[in-house]
């Protein structure tokens, strides 16, 4: 009854009575759904990452070695200078020996001058033996 009221026609007593119509696909077909996994390009590949790498590599040796050639020839060129003037540096340090020896030979005459049979600038060690003077010894007393 109410479905006359409202629409001014009879209503249905069946649910047989209902027109069919069914939810179908639109005409042509739904659109295919992706379902794989499509990961997309994001940078450059594994062989242009080794090559980058590679030639960065390459580059950090080839300027090591450059400064191991440069560090070298200044290692030369310093070891040159030095053997130039090494005679100069060694007839100085003869002189300072020789004023620094007759200082210390003064100092030892004058403390043993009470010692009766002592030899001024006498080696203490009793052999034929050369030994080098000790400069060690007169630098620690005179400085």
């Amino acid at each position: 009854m109410t479905e006359l009221l409202i629409r001014r026609r009879k209503g249905m007593t069946s649910v047989k009575e209902m027109p069919v119509l069914q939810d179908g696909p639109p005409p042509g077909g739904f659109p295919a759904i992706r379902y794989a996994r499509r990961i997309p390009n994001s940078g450059p590949g594994g062989v242009v990452i080794f090559l980058v790498a590679s030639s960065v590599v390459s580059y950090g040796l080839y300027q090591v070695g450059q400064g191991n050639r440069k560090r070298r020839a200044y290692k030369q060129e310093k070891f040159e200078a030095r053997k130039a003037i090494l005679p100069f540096i060694q007839a100085e340090e003869d002189a300072r020996f020789v004023r620094e020896k007759q200082k210390y030979l003064e100092e030892e005459a004058r403390i043993m001058a009470n010692v009766p049979g002592w030899k001024v600038g006498e080696s203490v060690y009793h052999t034929k033996k050369w030994r080098p003077p000790a400069a060690r010894r007169i630098y620690a007393d005179y400085q």
